[in-house]
């Protein structure tokens, strides 16, 4: 590239974007009804929630800057083509990791997933307007090829394929994880209801969301189970009152031993990821063990929300597991700094 940005004017054109999103926007509106239409799972309303923490916690100059001036810069820059493969599983998930490719100021490749390719292109065009040189900065390929280094999101089962095919190259390769919640039973009805969102946003689907609790023998469910009936309009939404039928009549079938309260159904279970619309829960003795526990588990665990914050784990108070700050890393992998280690 002839005419490189300066790392300012990055910035200058990210912050543009946050104050663009503030305002009114017909195209944009547009784009969520085509990017509903192709997945239900994104609402208008869930599309909003992503863009207003993304304006919030992530575009902010203030913030911005707080956050570039915490690391060592290099003097000089040498970008390196990045392949990003982003997941789908809530809007614009990806956000976070083109962010940082674009501010360290290297060159992003990236592959959309097929469940999220409307909203993200349209942000970059909006980057685009502000600054013509954006383009030379982020492209959108459907496949990968010509790569120095690679951030790849996906399951599980997929992070062995990106292991397989990407592991020669710099990269963070991110598995499936899930949030999990600890109560005590000391809660109130208003932190039963604050965990609610960490349940409930974005339909559960979330690495973030709450997808197993842990609680005290003997604990009582009933007050969780009323707080949580809060959010039972979920139940019409015709994809997640599918999965509610669907794994409730196979607990019924397979004589599973349940709790429900119409919009969500707990079970007993050791595993930490859970069924949509589902919850599991898991009984501890003594917080010591309960601790140690989770420090065996924190491969499977992307945060964990609850009255007191755990020790090695990122801990986020009920009701605001979905709403990272620009350095809450997934898996706990500084992003940033892998790429600035790059130039």
């Amino acid at each position: 590239m002839k005419d490189n940005m300066l790392r300012a004017e990055r910035l200058e054109v990210v912050q543009q974007l946050g104050e663009h999103l503030k305002q009114a926007d017909d195209y944009l509106e547009a784009v969520m009804s085509r990017a509903q239409f192709n997945n239900q799972w994104f609402t208008i309303e869930n599309q909003r929630k992503a863009l207003t923490s993304i304006t919030t916690s992530f575009l902010d100059r203030t913030i911005l800057d707080t956050w570039v001036s915490s690391y060592p810069w290099p003097k000089t820059e040498t970008p390196k083509r990045i392949g990003l493969i982003l997941a789908g599983n809530i809007p614009l998930v990806g956000f976070h990791d083109l962010l940082c490719v674009f501010v360290a100021g290297h060159r992003a490749v990236v592959k959309l997933s097929d469940k999220d390719k409307f909203l993200l292109p349209y942000l970059v065009k909006c980057m685009q307007d502000f600054d013509s040189r954006v383009g030379e900065y982020i492209s959108f390929v459907p496949t990968l090829s010509s790569f120095d280094a690679v951030i790849a999101t996906g399951s599980t089962n997929s992070s062995r394929y990106f292991e397989r095919y990407f592991g020669k190259y710099p990269h963070i390769i991110r598995k499936n994880r899930n949030g999990v919640g600890v109560l005590d039973g000391s809660e109130t009805a208003d932190e039963l209801i604050a965990l609610g969102e960490d349940v409930f946003t974005y339909f559960g689907l979330g690495c973030r969301n709450v997808a197993k609790l842990y609680v005290p023998e003997g604990y009582t469910f009933e007050p969780l189970l009323e707080a949580l009936h809060t959010y039972n309009d979920i139940i019409l939404h015709t994809k997640y009152k599918n999965n509610f039928d669907y794994n409730y009549a196979i607990f019924v079938l397979n004589k599973v031993a349940y709790i429900a309260n119409g919009c969500i159904i707990l079970t007993e279970n050791e595993a930490i990821p859970s069924h949509i619309a589902g919850l599991y829960y898991e009984y501890y003795s003594h917080e010591r063990a309960l601790h140690k526990h989770l420090r065996l588990h924190t491969e499977q665990i992307q945060c964990v929300v609850g009255k007191k914050p755990i020790a090695d784990l990122p801990s986020f108070p009920f009701g605001k597991a979905q709403q990272p700050a620009i350095n809450d890393y997934a898996d706990s992998v500084d992003t940033l700094q892998f790429l600035l280690d790059l130039h």
